[in-house]
């Protein structure tokens, strides 16, 4: 028994390690069920030609470990706990219509993450570990480190236009868990109800909902947020995107950014802003941000999500200095604070203008992409409607009339060609235009011509044309 659960190699040293571990993994695998009794110390020592003692520690660790018992006069046993796959073990197979697999991925909301600076990221970590004092590596500031909150004010001031002093900069794990803590901040302030645009992000409309707080769709048009039915809602609160809506790419115009503000005083309200891939606009300089015109009414959020890679989970909270203290206790109470060794490395990285090299570049790879899916649509489907080409890595593509978005997703699939559907995205209510929503940061142009080619074919075949 002993030879047929546990293997050891002692050249790799650790021998009663070896044998804690194999036993774990017979018991986690089902090799050993809930129930089998396990040889005794003395005679499992015997078979693998160990000491009795490697074996005792063995299984006082798995009995420590919940994964066997043991009683005076039964021995030691498997301990009743589910049987699971072993790390690297083979999956469930894949369902065919998994569409999170296909080579034409236009999945929105992902950058090109082959383009990660791992070189500049690489020098800015090793300036970090090299110049950081071991006493700033324990628990700090919750809000972030003060290098990175001024580093960002002053990159937030250069170029969103923000009004962003370093002591109202809370860092934070993402923009996902920035609008966590503001949703819990408004909860424990007795707000019941949170604004949010129609259509937007259903996984976002998933966080504010898991974290407890009632939301409301306000419809945008070619403008943005409709705010006068903003009013209507009984919100005073309201989460937007007004550099680049989420789906439609349109741009929060200037008289409904007066009035946004304008609203969110006149009710004593909060304005909560995702500015979440402002940095690309193709047209002109990106729109300032909003929280420049109030940042006493407007809370900024922010990250290197799109801008680097998803995985970074690092953002940051501008707040309105009524609500800092707040946000501040909750982040700590969150997980005490971000990573220090990103937040410093990403101080290098700002500092030094790698920050800015990078975006440079990007930009003009995501316009080329931009073109290059825009120039395939007019000639493979043009009458199909697409919006959101001055910025982002998105494009809302109203469909042509009569089509339906389930069809054309599935038909689309089948081609292998990955894009996603408004309808999910929208609150319910009277139907709306069929429309589609893509990303194209993350496809080279050629591919990306191809991608639209067999969209338009699954137009066709949806349409019966």
């Amino acid at each position: 028994m002993g030879d047929l659960l546990v293997g050891i190699d002692r050249a790799r040293g650790a021998v009663g390690a070896q044998i804690t571990a194999g036993l774990r993994d017979a018991v986690r695998t089902g090799r050993l069920a809930p129930g089998d009794r396990l040889p005794s110390s003395r005679a499992l020592a015997t078979d693998l030609g160990v000491s009795r003692g490697m074996v005792v520690e063995a299984y006082e660790q798995l009995v420590a470990e919940g994964y066997l018992t043991s009683r005076h006069g039964s021995g030691t046993r498997v301990a009743d706990i589910p049987e699971s796959r072993a790390p690297g073990g083979p999956d469930e197979p894949r369902d065919a219509n998994d569409i999170s697999v296909l080579p034409y991925d236009l999945k929105p909301g992902t950058s090109d993450m082959s383009a990660f600076p791992r070189a500049a990221w690489l020098a800015a970590t090793r300036h970090a570990l090299a110049t950081v004092p071991h006493s700033r590596l324990s628990y700090g500031d919750p809000g972030g480190v003060p290098e990175l909150r001024t580093a960002l004010a002053a990159y937030l001031g250069r170029v969103r236009a923000a009004n962003a002093a370093p002591d109202r900069i809370v860092v934070v794990g993402g923009v996902a868990q920035g609008i966590a803590l503001m949703v819990q901040a408004l909860a424990a302030r007795g707000h019941t109800l949170l604004a949010v645009e129609d259509p937007s992000s259903a996984t976002q409309r998933g966080l504010l909902r898991s974290n407890g707080l009632p939301i409301v769709g306000v419809p945008v048009d070619g403008e943005g947020i409709d705010v006068a039915a903003l009013a209507r809602t009984g919100a005073r609160a309201v989460l937007v995107t007004p550099a680049h809506q989420y789906p439609t790419g349109v741009v929060l115009s200037p008289e409904r950014r007066a009035q946004l503000t304008g609203w969110a005083r006149d009710v004593d309200g909060l304005i909560v802003e995702d500015d979440y891939d402002a940095e690309f606009r193709y047209d002109r300089d990106p729109v300032g941000c909003l929280q420049g015109l109030d940042p006493d009414r407007v809370v900024h959020l922010g990250s290197t999500s799109k801008a680097l890679a998803p995985g970074m989970r690092l953002g940051w909270a501008v707040v309105p200095h009524t609500w800092l203290e707040q946000v501040r206790e909750l982040k700590q109470y969150a997980d005490l604070g971000s990573a220090v060794i990103n937040q410093f490395a990403f101080v290098q990285l700002l500092e030094s203008g790698g920050y800015d090299r990078h975006l440079r570049a990007m930009r003009l790879r995501y316009r080329g992409r931009r073109d290059a899916v825009a120039d395939a649509f007019a000639e493979f489907l043009p009458k199909a409607q697409v919006n959101g080409i001055r910025a982002g890595l998105h494009l809302y593509v109203e469909l042509p009339p009569g089509s339906r978005e389930d069809a054309v997703v599935a038909a689309a699939a089948a081609r292998g060609v990955r894009v996603e559907p408004v309808g999910p995205m929208r609150e319910p209510g009277p139907d709306a235009p069929p429309a589609l929503v893509l990303g194209y940061a993350s496809l080279g142009e050629d591919r990306l011509r191809e991608a639209v080619s067999r969209l338009a074919d699954a137009c066709r075949e949806a349409s019966g044309d």
